[in-house]
């Protein structure tokens, strides 16, 4: 996901500490270490570095040796602090070296990384560990060939097993009351008590709760066990091809029952198996709505909810099943932190009506005439209006407008911020023909040859993005100053308007803190400055006639150079303060805010009264954003747009094309859930639209800006189980030669295409 980059003494740092009376923390150590090494004060260091190893290299022996294989998830990671900072520090002397040209030095640390500390992991601010092993092995191919190249992976795509249930049950839609007594529906008191477990287990059939027992007598079961293919943890197994050793694994896995239930789910709707899918996922609504899982970054995941919003997504994209599934919902009061201790689930399993999609779609015809206008926020040609029926629709210009937006940062191969190379996209003109190049100098590979051919002449992304039915796109006015005039002739000559943000001391931009510990909400010196920030964006901005509205920060409170995980209340009360002010300057355009997830949305709808829309980043499937619409309307009573959303075209295991048909199905299921949730629409009504991540792949986000890596940094819902921050646009560069002009476009674009125009 997007996070704003800045210079590499600010941007990598370790994520945790080691304590001792009397010795500096490692964690410390390797702060201090990255702040010199950015420096290029090489004396301070190697001191710094040195002192790390010296002091922690025998606990990070063994906690290397404790390990076989890369932990995977950060609580894992960080219990391995002191190898994670002794690896860290033996890399930054490595690129030290290397920096000074002495190469065979350099080398034989990277060397020494590879063999002794392979499982090392360092921590990137962005919000991923990193494995330091795959970035030696990078630098040593650096020094060893003179090039960063590497050879792109030979992906065969691999046939997927047939998954065939020995007993797939008697019922599609199972009736729970035939079977069991539902009690204290909509409280937190409800339970589903078994009155008739042999009846209930024949009608659902095998994997699913409580049917246990009969996958021991399928034949895959026996099979899969006589050729050795369960080798190894649950979680390796949900995106294998090899479906029958998947769904095995997982129906006899020890990982809690709601987890455990989803998963097997995920697996039989792989399968194609999509009646048994929601079988699967209901019978966790019914039998564990509170059940709750882990994210990557140890954060609540709560199932039910998402089984809810998986079922509802797989009876839209089938509508010849003919149900639907009315009344479910799981409200988990204080859900909203990340605390489980203090959890109450509310629950209401619903139940499955038969339903004629068509018809349903045609009740939901209504206009915004025969509704009538309950509210409006704002005075200028941009407003808000909440229709009696509790709807809301952007305006612009009296028109209803849906934002669909994306994410424009046309990055060159080969810059990266990470290391002061990034240039500005809005100045730079590389083949010196008086335009700035991606907006108007870039061509579509066609035939996907890395060159330009006499029929690809030069468009411009600002053309393609219109002929994709981009109306909306993203930006900041700092660190990287805006170009008016670029802005004028993409929203004069191609229709497309800008959101404009000020990072609200995300990243410690515009506070004037130090990256750590970072902007502190609290800090009258920090706000002040921050203000001023505010203030300099709407006076420069406030009449440019493409500016859609302002926006507040960028996850914020996920707290990376920030306290606003640890005050979010100061955090959002600050947020509104600067609301007041912006419509004090400019009443002529909303103001929203940029969260991350729902995290702190009880707050936000709290102490931000003055905030006009509540927008977020947010990967959650392909399914969609599950209750998101229906919370930030409840919680909040506001309208709500996502400001990142995006899928790879990389996924592990498959070829190109099936990646890319992937990648636009994801995003499919994500547009088709706005659309879903937008005004007069059957969802919460309350959805303005999306802004997707990203037009462009950009090549800096896993460390080395000239490789196009492949590996997955963070596990989440994504093809493989993970996310290729690298492979994020709908447009790709190729091999990187023809770098910033060659654009190779993607499914998604076209998906998109047809959806928006």
């Amino acid at each position: 996901m997007r996070k704003f980059p800045l210079v590499i003494i600010s941007l990598i740092f370790s994520a945790g500490l080691v304590f001792a009376q009397d010795k500096p923390a490692s964690g410390d150590l390797t702060t201090k270490s990255w702040i010199a090494h950015g420096k290029k004060d090489v004396e301070a260091t190697f001191k710094y570095t040195q002192e790390c190893i010296d002091l922690y290299s025998q606990q990070a022996d063994k906690e290397q040796a404790s390990l076989t294989a890369l932990p995977k998830n950060k609580k894992e990671i960080e219990a391995v602090q002191a190898l994670n900072d002794v690896a860290t520090c033996y890399f930054i002397q490595a690129e030290s070296l290397m920096r000074q040209q002495k190469t065979d030095e350099a080398k034989k640390v990277f060397k020494l990384i590879m063999d002794k500390y392979s499982f090392g992991q360092a921590w990137d601010p962005r919000g991923w560990f990193w494995s330091i092993r795959l970035a030696a092995e990078q630098s040593i191919k650096k020094i060893e060939t003179g090039s960063i190249e590497v050879e792109q992976k030979k992906k065969v795509s691999q046939l997927p097993t047939k998954l065939v249930l020995f007993d797939p049950g008697k019922e599609d839609f199972v009736d729970y009351a035939k079977y069991g007594e539902f009690k204290n529906v909509g409280t937190k008191d409800y339970q589903y008590v078994i009155t008739d477990q042999a009846g209930l287990m024949a009608a659902v059939g095998e994997g699913v709760y409580p049917n246990s027992s009969s996958i021991r007598k399928d034949p895959i079961f026996k099979q899969v066990i006589k050729d050795k293919r369960l080798e190894g943890d649950a979680w390796d197994f949900l995106y294998s091809p090899d479906l029958q050793a998947a769904f095995v694994k997982w129906t006899t896995s020890s990982e809690p029952q709601g987890v455990r239930l989803f998963c097997t789910g995920l697996v039989l709707e792989r399968a194609g198996l999509i009646t048994q899918a929601i079988k699967c996922y209901y019978s966790i609504v019914v039998h564990f709505p509170a059940s709750h899982g882990w994210t990557y970054w140890h954060t609540p995941w709560y199932v039910g909810s998402a089984a809810i919003a998986k079922i509802n997504f797989l009876l839209r994209r089938n509508p010849q099943l003919g149900y639907k599934l009315e009344g479910a919902e799981i409200k988990v009061i204080n859900g909203f932190d990340n605390d489980i201790l203090n959890d109450v689930a509310q629950v209401n399993p619903g139940k499955f009506v038969k339903v004629d999609w068509a018809q349903e779609a045609a009740r939901f015809k209504s206009t915004a005439e025969a509704s009538g206008v309950k509210k409006k926020v704002g005075r200028g040609k941009v407003r808000l209006v909440q229709y009696n029926n509790d709807d809301w629709q952007l305006l612009v210009e009296d028109e209803p407008y849906v934002i669909k937006g994306i994410t424009y940062a046309p990055t060159k191969v080969g810059q990266s911020p990470d290391d002061g190379t990034q240039g500005n996209w809005m100045e730079e003109d590389f083949n010196k023909n008086g335009k700035i190049d991606g907006p108007y100098d870039a061509f579509v590979d066609k035939n996907r040859n890395n060159f330009q051919d006499a029929d690809e002449p030069a468009m411009g992304d600002f053309k393609l993005m219109q002929e994709m039915g981009v109306n909306t796109i993203r930006l900041y006015h700092h660190p990287l100053k805006i170009n008016k005039e670029l802005m004028r002739d993409l929203y004069k000559t191609y229709g497309i308007r800008v959101i404009v943000g000020d990072f609200l001391g995300k990243y410690a931009i515009g506070s004037g803190a130090q990256w750590n510990p970072g902007t502190d909400y609290s800090n009258e010196t920090h706000k002040k400055n921050m203000i001023d920030s505010v203030k300099k964006m709407v006076n420069e901005f406030k009449d440019e006639p493409y500016v859609l509205f302002w926006l507040l920060g960028n996850e914020n409170v996920y707290g990376y150079a920030c306290n606003a995980n640890e005050q979010p209340e100061a955090f959002f009360k600050f947020a509104n303060e600067v609301a007041k002010i912006i419509k004090d300057i400019d009443p002529d355009h909303p103001v929203a805010i940029c969260s991350g997830d729902i995290l702190f949305l009880d707050k936000f709808g709290k102490y931000t009264p003055d905030i006009d829309i509540f927008g977020t980043n947010a990967y959650r499937g392909d399914y969609g954003f599950g209750a998101f619409w229906k919370q930030v309307k409840e919680e909040a009573g506001k309208p709500a747009f996502i400001t990142e959303f995006g899928c790879p075209a990389y996924a592990e295991g498959k070829n190109a094309d099936e990646s890319e048909e992937l990648q636009a199905q994801y995003h499919l299921g994500s547009w088709e859930d706005v659309q879903n949730n937008m005004a007069f629409s059957p969802g919460a009504g309350n959805a303005l639209g999306g802004v997707v991540f990203e037009w462009l792949d950009e090549w800096w986000k896993a460390y080395e800006p000239a490789i196009h890596d492949f590996k997955g940094l963070w596990a989440g819902p994504f093809p493989d189980g993970y996310m290729h921050e690298e492979w994020l646009g709908m447009s790709g560069q190729g091999d990187g030669k023809s770098s910033p002009f060659l654009r190779q476009l993607r499914k998604s674009y076209y998906m998109y295409q047809k959806k928006w125009k």
